[in-house]
């Protein structure tokens, strides 16, 4: 951070990186959204966005007809948020404040990410979900290569190993999901967005699908523990699932998903009992053990 920051206080530097983090993920800011995150007047809210601009010249501007502050051309960020940070305070909504190098009351240890999105990519992704907008990327698929695509993304997605973003693909006409660290050269497109394109015609996106989970029969010798670990109820976990996260799901989990519980495995504590579920959800290949030949018909 600038050294023009030292002099400010812990609770300023806090409210000065929201209105970085509302300003570059979501290209915007309102007095209403700093008095209403960290109950401040109004005119401390003023001051505060004086500041910043002071202390980055250049970085957001005022649209007066619609009264609200937006993200200028030529932005560079002042704080040095971690993707994680970012991710964590895009999807819970909480951990604004600046971000600390202190070490923890107690030892703690994470896995280490090595699939990191660009936030400045990520920033314009994040801002045409919030704007509605349409983008043109750079993509590299691992069946296709390098392609340029026009999509119309609308939500994030964590698989549990990397972020996704889902969105109306224009190059095959339909939703799919885009691996954020495969993104590049992201950029606005101008022009209305169809109906065909928006959120509410993503079947998969809608679906919601139940999954009955138990112990696996085959590999667990003490199904209770598997039961006390996943806080299971009469024996089984029943979660709820959007359709175009099955897949993922099931995979992070190592849920057999075979008819006959076949998988042997050592990490397949868990098998999908109510398999007839998964009728329809398009993302099976990523499910342990399932082959679309062993529906019952």
């Amino acid at each position: 951070m600038a050294t023009e920051t030292e002099n400010l206080t812990q609770p300023q530097r806090d409210r000065l990186a929201f209105i970085e983090l509302r300003v570059r993920f979501l290209g915007e800011i309102r007095r209403q959204d700093l008095f209403t995150r960290f109950h401040i007047q109004a005119a401390a809210a003023s001051r505060d966005l004086a500041t910043y601009k002071e202390l980055m010249p250049g970085n957001i501007g005022y649209d007066s007809k619609s009264k609200v502050y937006v993200r200028a051309e030529l932005f560079r960020p002042m704080f040095d948020f971690s993707p994680a940070r970012v991710f964590s305070w895009l999807t819970q909504g909480y951990g604004d404040n600046e971000p600390t190098r202190h070490r923890p009351l107690i030892p703690i240890e994470a896995a280490t990410e090595i699939s990191n999105p660009d936030l400045e990519t990520l920033s314009v992704i994040t801002r045409a979900i919030f704007r509605r907008a349409a983008i043109k990327i750079t993509y590299r698929a691992l069946t296709s290569g390098m392609t340029s695509r026009e999509i119309v993304p609308f939500a994030l997605a964590d698989n549990g190993n990397r972020w996704h973003v889902r969105a109306y693909d224009r190059r095959s006409n339909e939703f799919r999901d885009f691996v954020l660290a495969r993104v590049a050269n992201a950029r606005f497109v101008d022009g209305p967005i169809a109906d065909e394109e928006r959120p509410d015609q993503d079947i998969q996106w809608n679906r919601v699908v139940e999954l009955e989970l138990v112990p696996h029969p085959a590999n667990m010798r003490n199904p209770d523990t598997i039961e006390a670990e996943y806080g299971m109820f009469d024996g089984r976990l029943v979660t709820r699932v959007r359709a175009a996260l099955v897949g993922y799901m099931l995979r992070r989990w190592n849920v057999d998903c075979t008819p006959d519980h076949s998988l042997k495995g050592g990490e397949n504590h868990l098998w999908l009992k109510n398999r007839q579920t998964l009728y329809g959800v398009t993302n099976l290949v990523l499910a342990p053990g399932y082959k679309p030949e062993d529906e019952e018909i």
